[in-house]
């Protein structure tokens, strides 16, 4: 097919089997759009769940999965700026009209949507960048009062990783867990200042061990259950617990009676979704603006990228669902 492209479709929510390589006709931008060619497309969890059909913010199917893509602007609808064409950009679909559309060769997009990189920072790297805005958001979820010191779980997770980094950067204490020892490694490497034990059981006691039995000022749970329970207990005084997942469900028992029974810590748990500023362009906006100069600066570092062709975006699912993957999957055209 002349002026064609190729993307990843799905037409039914399922495994990795059902993402299709499709070619379809090259879109054209329409007035105050922009056309960005793809050079590095983020994989992540996000798009595991628009693949399986549970993701709360679902395009409407047949759907091309993909919520981060780098590239270069190589044509622009009528009144945009042609001093565009050729500009690096970052597209995050947290900037469009629905989510996904960056498993695919090109993208038209609004051109206010777009966010310019710098060329310090390298396509591969640029597709990292929303976990460093989500790990800005994370740090002032306690309404940027002074924290010393933070509990961070899986600390050589995707967005543990970021946070880490973000904390270093700061100057705050990192106190994280690690499974293995590449994930142990890594996580030091990141600036994790302790590594403890992650078992729920003993954590809290190995952080007040760890911090002259004060605690950490924040702690953040993506995995709940038990694990919860272990991070409020580990907590200083006016602390604060951030859930931002649940991936073992809920904790067991009542929260608020754990809270009233540590009440003389006067301990605080927030829910955390960065969808909440969605629909704040300045706030959301600005942290992605904030990552971008920190990676440009080389303040922090984009995790080492594991580039893949888009043709083999179902290997990609499968390797997503199995876990245990370090660094940042990356699918190029």
């Amino acid at each position: 097919m002349a002026n064609a492209m190729r993307a990843i479709v799905l037409r039914t929510p399922g495994g990795p089997e059902v993402l299709e390589l499709v070619e379809q006709p090259m879109p054209e931008p329409g007035p105050g759009q922009v056309r960005v060619s793809a050079r590095a497309i983020g994989a992540g969890g996000p798009d595991v769940l628009i693949r399986k059909g549970t993701y709360k913010w679902m395009p409407p199917l047949p759907a091309t999965p993909g919520n981060e893509m780098a590239g270069i602007v190589d044509a622009v609808g009528s009144g945009v700026d042609t001093g565009l064409l050729g500009r690096r950009v970052l597209v995050s679909a947290r900037e469009l009209p629905q989510r996904g559309g960056c498993y695919a060769e090109a993208i038209c997009v609004p051109a206010a949507a777009l966010f310019h990189l710098p060329d310090t920072v390298a396509f591969d790297d640029a597709v990292s960048l929303g976990n460093f805005q989500l790990a800005l958001a994370l740090l002032a979820a306690n309404g940027h009062a002074t924290v010393r010191s933070i509990l961070v779980p899986g600390a050589a997770g995707g967005v543990a990783t970021a946070l880490v980094q973000v904390a270093r950067d700061r100057g705050i204490e990192v106190i994280g867990t690690a499974s293995t020892e590449a994930k142990r490694a890594l996580a030091l490497a990141n600036g994790v200042n302790i590594l403890v034990d992650g078992n729920p059981e003993t954590l809290a006691a190995q952080v007040m061990a760890a911090t002259a039995q004060r605690g950490v000022d924040l702690a953040f749970d993506h995995l709940g259950g038990a694990m919860f329970t272990a991070c409020l207990h580990a907590l200083a005084p006016s602390g604060m617990l951030v859930s931002y997942n649940i991936v073992n469900g809920p904790p067991t028992g009542d929260v608020f009676a754990m809270l009233r029974a540590l009440l003389g810590r006067s301990l605080a748990v927030r829910t955390f979704s960065i969808h909440a500023i969605d629909a704040d362009p300045v706030q959301r906006r600005g942290l992605m603006e904030d990552a971008i100069a920190l990676m440009a600066a080389g303040r922090v570092r984009a995790p080492a990228a594991t580039r893949f062709p888009l043709a083999e975006a179902h290997q990609v699912h499968q390797m997503l669902d199995s876990g245990g993957t370090l660094g940042k999957l990356v699918l190029y055209p």
